[in-house]
């Protein structure tokens, strides 16, 4: 039914009284703000930066660095080895770890890493610290059929002969 109208002279009724109920639902409440609950503890921050401190670990990495370089045979300089390896697939890291401790065997006084920073995708590369680059496959799709079909025994001992 539509609404009726008031008719002139007609006075407005004051409206009932209206009984509230405990009950709430999403559109009752939605003209009547409550206070927030109260916020929760702040969580403590991570640890940032500052610059020109270095972490505890950054200067054990520099100090282990320093004694491999001390290490070395004083006739001449360490030679140091940079083995790139993709952490896509596990067959980079086993051929990296071979040749790492094929040239450690075979060169005394060598210093090693492998992925001191972060890799390349699809990067199978074994070079001097200076420059001189020993292997270099870049971008292999999977198999990595390149990388296979190295014989890392025969290489590392290219490599020695390179460096010796």
């Amino acid at each position: 039914m539509a609404p009726r109208r008031k008719a002139k002279g007609e006075e407005t009724a004051a409206p009932a009284a209206v009984s509230l109920s405990p009950r709430r639902t999403r559109s009752g409440a939605v003209g009547k703000r409550v206070a927030p609950p109260p916020a929760a503890p702040a969580k403590p921050k991570k640890k940032t930066r500052i610059a020109g401190v270095k972490d505890k670990s950054v200067k054990v990495k520099e100090e282990k660095k320093k004694e491999a370089r001390e290490a070395a045979p004083a006739t001449g300089e360490a030679k140091s080895i940079i083995i790139e390896a993709c952490k896509q697939c596990n067959a980079f890291k086993t051929r990296a770890l071979k040749v790492k401790e094929g040239l450690e065997s075979g060169v005394p006084g060598i210093s090693v890493t492998i992925n001191p920073e972060k890799p390349r995708r699809g990067c199978f590369e074994i070079r001097e610290e200076g420059g001189e680059i020993f292997v270099s496959l870049l971008n292999m799709p999977r198999p990595f059929s390149p990388m296979k079909k190295l014989d890392m025994d025969e290489l590392i001992q290219d490599i020695i002969k390179k460096i010796a």
